[in-house]
């Protein structure tokens, strides 16, 4: 079978979430290139261990880390990131990785007065955060768990249980479209200062009107989650905390996880933003959210609080297919359903029932259609990557002392690209392979001296790529060095061959290709160029195996002779 690019300018590697990975019998752990097929046994429960033990490079984590600590602190005239962030990594089975650093509780005020020193707070491995909109995930679950029951049809309108969500023309909204953000609600409404109850502040969430028809259109929104909730409290009788309680956070042993922490742990918890408008003061042991604050802390959209530790089991659970410990929260079929992108109609903005699914922007090197997460206005992340059964949780109080200082991505990509760097990519011949690194607004080449047969010659090599759609790896040749042009070449993909324009870009396969083009008679160069933009990376190119032929006869191979290429910005990478 031969699919063709014939009007694409670039080449674009994407595989669907029905792409067979490699057996487990055949991975190696610490493999970014061998992704484990289906989920992990519901047996597997995580243990501490170093990266190194785990089969991982602990440089890449080193130097994540120590970027994250870095930010705590302010740079020259740039505020810090976050007063204070706990990391905490984990791979196939194993947390490799638990530290804190910076401070829980910093500020006197929101211009960023210091506390005295003696009341000022340390992070530590378990502060409990704020999770803000990562409870999405925690409703969305609930939510699931209720379909489960049989007491929700996804595909039955929202009103179905919820009659005056129906209001302002909401009346065929669907829960599937809440839980993918497809509803065409506005992503906020002032509910806090709008109403003056929290059960006029609820209807009024639920009675909002619609900014656009449903389903044109991918919005994320507050308003979606808010209704969820509701609809769980209808179907099952219990409020929203108690089904978080009973259906997640009980089962799992997840003991410093719920809504309205108890205010015994406060010293243990991070504070988040001086808020003067609604005049809260340092708000430090309940709910950021002023419209989760307004509706008494408990609402579909934000107001969990938890810790590093307890969000790995929650990982871990769902990498299980659905249960750890031998509690089983949701079946197998739920979490694929979960991580299923439903948003194909919109390109970018992949989301499954409930969580965010392939997003570059935090998600960095460990991005793939198999790689779920959220993230929370405060300056919380959790990635759950299934094809390296791999988890990476970054908690940070970035709105401490305000929410104006900045935002905490740079962060949230460094720990999940550090922890992709760290799985490796085995060379596909001999001890090494060429590759391209992974530095944002950067060009590398990879040069070779050719001296072609007058008929031509064929060029072969093995290509693995993984990265942002707009960085581009090119394939060019030039007779003088000065003027380039690009060589088209064919990529082999299991059964398939893929023609491109002599550009490629893409994610989510997890594998080399077998690469092949034809060069023209003559000396010339050629060149593998890799042109990243200036924000995002993946895992990055890997050339190797080049062979030039003429004919039957190979003149030219590029394990017995490393030395004729010419590498700027590539290096010689053994895994």
């Amino acid at each position: 079978m031969r699919r063709a690019a014939a009007t694409a300018a670039v080449a674009t590697l994407i595989l669907t979430m029905a792409t067979p990975a490699v057996a487990d019998s055949n991975r190696t752990a610490g493999r970014f290139d061998r992704p484990f097929e289906g989920y992990a046994s519901k047996n597997t429960l995580l243990r501490d261990t170093t990266p190194a033990k785990a089969g991982l490079d602990p440089a890449p984590i080193d130097a994540a880390l120590a970027q994250v600590e870095g930010w705590t602190r302010p740079n020259g005239t740039a505020k810090p990131l976050y007063a204070g962030a706990v990391t905490l990594l984990g791979h196939d089975g194993k947390v490799v990785t638990r530290e804190a650093t910076g401070l829980a509780v910093k500020y006197a005020d929101g211009a960023g007065t210091e506390l005295p020193a003696d009341q000022q707070i340390p992070m530590r491995t378990d502060t409990i955060f704020d999770l803000a909109s990562v409870s999405k995930l925690f409703t969305s679950i609930v939510v699931i768990q209720q379909v489960e029951k049989g007491r929700v049809d996804l595909d039955a309108p929202i009103a179905t249980y919820v009659p005056e969500f129906a209001e302002n023309g909401k009346a065929a909204i669907t829960v599937r479209q809440a839980l993918t953000h497809t509803t065409g609600l506005p992503s906020w409404l002032p509910l806090w200062s709008g109403q003056p109850t929290p059960a006029l502040r609820l209807r009024m969430a639920l009675t909002a009107k619609p900014t656009s028809p449903a389903g044109t259109r991918y919005l994320y929104s507050d308003l979606n989650l808010i209704a969820l909730g509701e609809v769980a409290h209808r179907v099952s009788g219990k409020t929203l905390d108690k089904l978080v309680a009973d259906g997640i956070t009980k089962p799992l042993q997840m003991r410093d996880t719920g809504y309205n922490p108890d205010p015994r742990k406060k010293a243990r918890i991070a504070a988040t933003e001086f808020q003067s408008a609604p005049a809260r003061g340092m708000v430090w042991g309940s709910v950021h959210d002023e419209n989760a604050w307004s509706l008494d802390g408990v609402a579909g959209h934000a107001g969990v609080f938890s810790t590093a530790d307890d969000l790995a089991v929650l990982a871990q659970a769902f990498l299980n297919g659905g249960s750890y410990r031998h509690a089983r929260i949701l079946k197998e079929s739920s979490v694929t359903a979960m991580i299923t992108n439903f948003t194909q109609a919109f390109p970018g903005n992949d989301h499954g029932l409930g969580f965010e699914l392939n997003q570059r922007w935090y998600m960095a090197g460990l991005s793939g259609p198999r790689t779920a997460g959220h993230t929370g206005y405060t300056g919380t992340s959790l990635v759950i990557d299934f094809d390296s059964r791999s988890f990476a949780i970054l908690l940070t109080n970035r709105v401490h002392p305000s929410r104006n200082w900045g935002s905490n991505n740079p962060a949230r990509r460094a720990v999940a690209q550090g922890l992709a760097l760290s799985l490796g990519v085995a060379p596909r011949h001999g001890k090494d392979a060429w590759f391209s690194g992974t530095t944002d607004a950067s060009t590398s080449t990879l040069a070779l001296p050719v001296a072609a047969p007058a008929g031509g010659a064929k060029l072969a090599f093995d290509l693995f790529v993984d990265t942002e759609d707009t960085d581009l790896l090119y394939l060019e040749s030039s007779t003088d060095g000065v003027t380039w042009t690009k060589v088209p070449f064919s990529l082999v993909d299991r059964g398939s061959v893929v023609d491109t324009d002599g550009t490629i870009s893409g994610s989510g396969d997890r594998h080399w290709h077998q690469a092949s083009a034809d060069l023209a008679g003559g000396d010339q160069t050629i060149r593998w160029r890799y042109a990243s933009d200036a924000l995002y990376q993946g895992r990055g190119v890997f050339v190797d195996g080049v062979k030039i032929t003429d004919g039957h006869q190979v003149i030219f191979n590029g394990e017995r002779s490393p030395e004729a290429f010419t590498a700027s910005g590539w290096r010689l990478s053994r895994r």
